[in-house]
């Protein structure tokens, strides 16, 4: 974990909301273990201060993130999230407490990588003229764009239309799971769209290739692409780290 000014700021916190994050983070960090018993929701309920209802309303949380499992008449108890979690956990392990884990958000952003190559392949083959045509006018669009903010926008808008192009119902709907994570920690993805002059030929090579069913061309475009934003998000977590350590 790095401290760094990208993480997210605090804010005013529900009962439910603080017993759930910390809970969450107990877990997640590896303090209880797949199976263990956690205390009890009388005993949560007592160490708050607050009444059943608070705490049920928390659990409630954890179980919808598959993280524990509560049996009637049995304790509640730890479940491994890497084997039943969802990706709606990565936003969990990715911000806590004043902290941000680096080593997450290269998960993150080689998973993209990977996804993106893929989509681009695919919808260079499966593509409709109006897709091939809308994500050319995107392309053009982001090296129009001045305001990096409208840019970042556009980007995401791009591998939107990328996604759909590719025709894989389950593509689109992984990149659907990460919207709220990306659009609420915009600034901490800004650089995506940053130097901009180097990417704008990126685009514009990647929609070529889609329009012309270049399937090969598409998916390396898409890959160098989307290093090449992953590597100036890494080097601005990088920067901003050395900077909060000083």
């Amino acid at each position: 974990m790095l401290a760094t000014p990208l993480a997210t700021s605090l804010v005013r916190q529900s009962v439910p909301d603080q017993i759930f994050e910390s809970t969450c983070r107990a877990i997640l960090g590896g303090q209880y273990a797949p199976g263990e018993k956690l205390p009890t929701q009388r005993r949560l309920a007592q160490d708050y201060g607050v009444n059943m209802a608070t705490v049920r309303e928390a659990v409630k949380k954890l179980e919808q993130l598959r993280l524990v499992e509560v049996r009637q008449g049995d304790a509640m108890r730890v479940r491994d999230w890497r084997r039943y979690g969802s990706l709606d956990v990565v936003a969990h392990m990715l911000f806590g407490v004043g902290a941000f884990d680096r080593e997450v958000f290269t998960n993150v952003l080689e998973a993209r990588r990977l996804l993106l190559t893929e989509c681009a392949r695919l919808a260079a083959a499966r593509r409709t003229e109006a897709q091939a045509a809308k994500l050319s006018s995107i392309a053009a669009g982001i090296a129009a764009e001045p305001d990096d903010a409208v840019a970042q926008t556009m980007d995401w808008e791009f591998y939107e239309e990328l996604a759909d192009a590719s025709g894989n119902l389950v593509f689109s709907l992984i990149l659907n799971t990460t919207r709220d994570l990306y659009l609420s920690n915009a600034a901490l993805f800004r650089s995506v769209v940053g130097n901009r002059d180097k990417l704008i030929p990126m685009y514009a090579a990647l929609a070529t290739a889609i329009e012309r069913h270049d399937t090969d061309t598409a998916a390396d475009s898409a890959r160098k692409l989307a290093a090449t934003q992953e590597r100036q998000m890494l080097d601005l977590i990088a920067t901003l780290s050395q900077t909060g350590a000083q």
